[in-house]
């Protein structure tokens, strides 16, 4: 173990040593000389500290590359970026000053108006470029929505992205990848970090063993995933976070295994992560993820940190309570299975004992003929907090209904299964008739608050609305309408 965490930043290794195990990549950097990278609302929603990392992984021939990702380097703990490699707006042009083909594309298309918000497309930018994808006009948006212009600026920072797409992925990066990746490889670390201050301590276990020897000494610490919330602990809300388990290191946590009709999700999987393989098995559940903050926040965030946090409006937990999702719970090397529907108590009060934690979520598929679909209802588009989340899950028998799950977020203290909804409409023909009556049952099930998002009365219509949209979704809109001609 040591108290130094290690990363390559400018072209060398930067080892720090006595930095506050909760300071910020953002905070470190400002107070180190990189000013480029801006603190605009310090949450992740702006984008204006958008930094890249790059991580070894394994390419598709077995040999090693280089990984990039956007992060915001405003929630995210410097020990976090151990063993990484750090890029700031500082470190992409030329040793001799030529700028980035990036730089040079917003420089060209007058995309930069007051400036603030400029280092952090460019970094957005980069992290696109690197990132694989074909940068049409889809991608060139998820990749930016995380990034805010408040000049409105935005026709000539597109403009720019699509500039991009002659490079092809080719810069001075992705021909020096040989000795970035040697430089990487020299800081791997295989044992276990420990950084302690006299404002406390942040523990990177590598293994599972490691986790659970950590939490047996440490039962009561605080454990990160991504940080996208507990970054927030301690920027918005000035929280002292004496102990910190950081998980997202530990190998068997960070695996996704298809097998027996359901996925096995380990609980440091990142959205992004998770994404491709949404994309093949459950597009529906895929199309809500990528509503899940931006970019930069599905980089560090997880599955599984949503869940274990519990939030009300956290927006995969209906989704999961629809498919009748399982938990396996780690204390001490013993697990047990608890099913997702029992295991929120009250409002971010779960059923984890002391010392416990979330190891992997299982998600069952849905078998041939069942239908399932989800939905998020929000004030934008990007970069919103759900007002209703929901998601079904039906099975048919002849027309007749013979299973049916509904998740919901934002209607109550948790998510939650509309419990009288299900059984009202088990038995029942499907149809249109059956589903507006059945959706009184909603009454029931919740009684939503009203907040600034949405008043009680929008929850209570928008659950039923969403109901009646599965509903033509699983039957087809010709086909309902069809049904209703002959009425």
């Amino acid at each position: 173990m040591t108290g130094a965490v290690r990363f390559v930043l400018g072209g060398r290794v930067v080892e720090v040593k006595g930095a506050e195990p909760t300071a910020t990549v953002l905070q470190w950097l400002r107070a180190n000389g990189r000013p480029g990278s801006k603190e605009g609302c310090a949450e992740g929603d702006c984008g204006a500290c958008t930094v890249v990392l790059g991580e070894l992984e394994n390419g598709p021939d077995g040999e090693p590359r280089v990984r990039y990702r956007a992060v915001n380097a405003c929630i995210l703990f410097l020990p976090m970026i151990d063993g990484k490699l750090l890029l700031t707006v500082e470190d992409i042009a030329d040793e001799d000053g030529a700028l980035h083909p990036v730089q040079r594309a917003l420089v060209e298309e007058h995309g930069s108006q007051c400036g603030f918000c400029t280092p952090g497309f460019v970094m957005a930018l980069f992290a696109l470029l690197h990132s694989g994808a074909d940068l049409n006009d889809e991608a060139i948006h998820d990749g930016l929505a995380g990034n805010l212009c408040r000049c409105t600026g935005y026709r000539p920072i597109l403009d720019a992205a699509r500039r991009l797409r002659a490079l092809d992925g080719d810069d001075r990066f992705t021909r020096a990848e040989a000795g970035i990746v040697a430089l990487l490889t020299s800081i791997r670390r295989d044992a276990p970090l420990a950084v302690s201050t006299g404002g406390g301590a942040f523990h990177t276990p590598r293994t599972l063993g490691e986790l659970t020897t950590a939490l047996e000494r440490h039962p009561d610490a605080t454990l990160v995933a991504g940080g996208t919330d507990v970054g927030l602990w301690v920027t918005k809300q000035h929280k002292a976070l004496p102990t910190l388990i950081h998980l997202g290191a530990v190998a068997e946590m960070r695996t996704v295994v298809e097998a027996d009709g359901h996925l096995d999700v380990g609980a440091a999987v990142t959205y992004a992560e998770l994404l491709p393989v949404l994309e093949r098995r459950l597009p529906s559940f895929a199309a809500l993820v990528r509503r899940i903050g931006a970019a930069q926040v599905r980089n560090l965030g997880t599955l599984g940190g949503n869940v274990a946090n519990g939030s009300p409006i956290g927006d995969s937990m209906p989704a999961l309570l629809a498919l009748g999702a399982v938990l396996v719970l780690n204390r001490g090397g013993q697990r047990r299975e608890v099913p997702l529907d029992a295991f929120y108590l009250d409002y971010r009060r779960t059923d984890l004992k002391r010392g416990e934690f979330v190891e992997r979520i299982r998600i069952p598929l849905p078998a041939p003929g069942q239908v399932f679909a989800t939905w998020k209802v929000s004030k934008r588009r990007d970069q919103d907090i759900s007002a209703v989340c929901a998601a079904f899950l039906l099975t048919l028998d002849g027309g007749t209904v013979t299973g049916f799950r509904a998740g919901y977020g934002g209607m109550a203290a948790t998510p939650a299964r509309a419990q009288t909804l299900e059984t009202a409409l088990l038995g029942e023909p499907w149809s249109i008739g059956t589903v507006t009556n059945a959706a009184a049952a909603l009454e029931h099930d919740f009684r939503p608050i009203g907040d600034f998002r949405a008043s009680d009365r929008y929850r209570a219509l928008v659950a039923r609305n969403l109901l009646t949209r599965f509903f033509l979704h699983s039957v087809g809109e010709d086909a309902y309408a069809l049904e209703t001609a002959h009425d």
